[in-house]
Formats: structure tokens, C-alpha cells, sequence
């Protein structure tokens, strides 16, 4: 999953990063290789903290990338002023270009089925360390798309939605322990 986000970026670094004046050509490549660490690391951590229901809605087509997005920007943002000198807006604008484009892409690509470069469960799989291989990502991607993953009927997922998708009515165990880990809990 790495490369192909490598790749994303690369397609998405144009103005972004390889013509930015801001960026000396000779740190292109690092700058390009921070951003899909950033990207990476910002899908990890939004996972680890209990976004997945943002990051599954976006799988999904529910709500575009906007709260990812944000949420991965103000890492990279950071990354790209400490490692290479940018001011904020010089980041920001960075982050503004590169962040959004590549997740659409992701997204198109996953739901795609002629493009076998990017799937779901690969994608969870990667970014929790291995922790969602049990989990049906594909069949909680299903049911955000069809709009039944609100279980609770309280106008979200949270949660509790997905422990009772993983549940099953059954007593919980492995699978309910791995979501848990997903949320730190």
C-alpha cells in the first residue's frame, strides 16, 4: 500500500512540491517521501484514535475527504516546516494541494473494481499493523455506503455501531478486542 501511495503523491507533486520555489530541487524527492509519510501516518493515527468512522465514510463516499484531509494537513503542515523550512503558508499551501487530491484518488481506486492498486482491507490492514485482518472492512464499508451502519439509531457511527457490527449479538472476543485496540481502548 505504501508505493501505490507513493505514487499518488508523485502524480499529485507537480506544482505542489517539484516546481514549488520553496523547496530546493535536490529535497524534492524527501519532501515528496515526507508527504506520503505524513499521509500514511495521519490515515495510522486517525484510525489509532477513533476516526475510523471518518475514514470509512470517506472510503465510502459519504462525506468526501474534508475531515481526513484536515486532519493529516496539520501533520504534514508541521513536518514540512521542520524538515525543510517552510513557513506555514508555504506548508499550508503544500498540504492544500497534494492531501486532497491524493485521497479522492485513493478512494476512487478502492471503489473501483477494474483497479486492483488499492483495496480496503489492504488499506486498514497496513495502517493498523495488522490489527483489522479479521475485521470485514469490506462489509463495514458496505454498510456505511448503504447508510446502515447507525445501529443505535442516535444520528452517528461511533463506536458503538461498529462494536455491534463486529459483535454480531455474540459475546464479543477477538474481533470485539481488535476494534477496541483501533479506538485505544
Amino acid at each position: 500500500m505504501f508505493d501505490q501511495l507513493l505514487d499518488l503523491v508523485k502524480k499529485h507533486a507537480g506544482d505542489a512540491i517539484v516546481n514549488n520555489p520553496a523547496i530546493p530541487n535536490e529535497k524534492n524527492e524527501d519532501a515528496i517521501n515526507e508527504t506520503s509519510g505524513s499521509i500514511a501516518n495521519g490515515l495510522q493515527g486517525m484510525l489509532s484514535q477513533g476516526g475510523i468512522k471518518d475514514v470509512l465514510k470517506m472510503f465510502g463516499g459519504q462525506e468526501g475527504n474534508s475531515a481526513v484531509s484536515s486532519g493529516i494537513s496539520g501533520g504534514l503542515i508541521q513536518n514540512l516546516m521542520d524538515k525543510f523550512g517552510l513557513d506555514k503558508q508555504q506548508a499550508g499551501n503544500v498540504a492544500d494541494k497534494v492531501v486532497p487530491g491524493v485521497l479522492d484518488d485513493m478512494v476512487k481506486k478502492t471503489n473501483d473494481p477494474a483497479d486492483k492498486s488499492f483495496d480496503i482491507q489492504g488499506i486498514f490492514n497496513s495502517l493498523s499493523g495488522g490489527q483489522t485482518s479479521g475485521l470485514n472492512i469490506q462489509g463495514l464499508l458496505s454498510k456505511v455506503q448503504g447508510g446502515k451502519l447507525d445501529l443505535d439509531g442516535d444520528g452517528d457511527t461511533d463506536l458503538q455501531d461498529l462494536m455491534s457490527v463486529v459483535k454480531g449479538g455474540g459475546s464479543g472476543g477477538g474481533l470485539m478486542d481488535k476494534v477496541k485496540g483501533l479506538f485505544g481502548g
